[in-house]
């Protein structure tokens, strides 16, 4: 799977949140700053359809875009892609980091517990 470019990323991110819609939809979606032209945003929506992220119904001349990859997917596939590139492939070496750098108290409090919880299944599953 391909990685989006900065361009097409807030446009899944939209066909992500509205399931399908018309390049209309989609530019009444994104953020205004300002918003893009009508053009740009049908051109990169068939571009996303050429990679294969998006699908659409033809209703004459007019489509309505819905897409093919899931955000759960593309997720994981830019997860594997950042350990990778900058976590040498070491889920530990990301979580280190996250705990070092970016999480407050709270959130290091909800990691131990969801930790605990799963040691305490893989001991349920050995006994």
């Amino acid at each position: 799977m391909e990685e989006l470019t900065k361009t097409e990323e807030p446009i899944m991110q939209a066909l992500w949140k509205l399931k399908q819609a018309f390049v209309k939809d989609i530019i009444e979606y994104l953020p205004d700053n300002p918003k893009p032209p009508y053009n740009t945003v049908s051109s990169v929506v068939r571009i996303l359809e050429r990679k294969g992220y998006v699908g659409f119904k033809a209703y004459g001349k007019t489509y309505e875009y819905f897409p093919l990859v899931s955000k759960a997917q593309y997720r994981a596939q830019s997860l594997k892609r950042m350990l990778a590139r900058y976590f040498d492939n070491s889920p530990a070496a990301l979580v280190s980091y996250m705990v070092e750098e970016s999480l407050n108290p709270k959130e290091i409090q909800q990691l131990r517990k969801l930790l605990d919880e799963d040691d305490a299944k893989d001991s349920a599953g050995r006994g």
